[in-house]
């Protein structure tokens, strides 16, 4: 039996040693956390909400896998910038509660990057909605 390494030589994240299906199972166990931690932010859980009608009514409403899939991607990404604005706000938060200019400046591109994405996602909507009850 080989020796265990001296402290200093193992890893400081337990994950980074891990390979294979070991490495893919616990990675999805991380993810599954980051949704719960996720569902605890009350813009995520909105979202969340909403997609849970969105994303049926995109099968509904796209004419072809493509709009069905612009129509529930742009729903999706939604939430996938609404997690990493809150990761991005969890950081900041970690670091201390004082106020510093660029820890506002984080804070406000993260929230400008929601925004975006929403805006994104209203277009996408407006548009499939426009074609298929006004434009024939």
């Amino acid at each position: 039996m080989q020796p265990s390494p001296p402290p200093s030589a193992a890893p400081a994240n337990p994950q980074k040693a891990r390979t294979g299906l070991n490495r893919i199972w616990h990675a999805a166990g991380y993810s599954l956390e980051g949704l719960r931690a996720g569902w605890n932010e009350k813009a995520f859980r909105q979202e969340a909400i909403g997609a849970m009608v969105l994303l049926p009514v995109s099968l509904w409403l796209g004419r072809s896998w493509v709009e069905v899939a612009l129509l529930a991607g742009s729903v999706v990404i939604v939430m996938i910038v609404e997690l990493l604005n809150t990761g991005i706000e969890t950081a900041i938060d970690r670091i201390g509660p004082e106020w510093h200019d660029l820890s506002k400046r984080a804070k406000d591109m993260g929230s400008a990057a929601v925004l975006l994405a929403l805006l994104l996602c209203i277009g996408i909507w407006a548009a499939a909605l426009f074609q298929r009850f006004f434009h024939g």
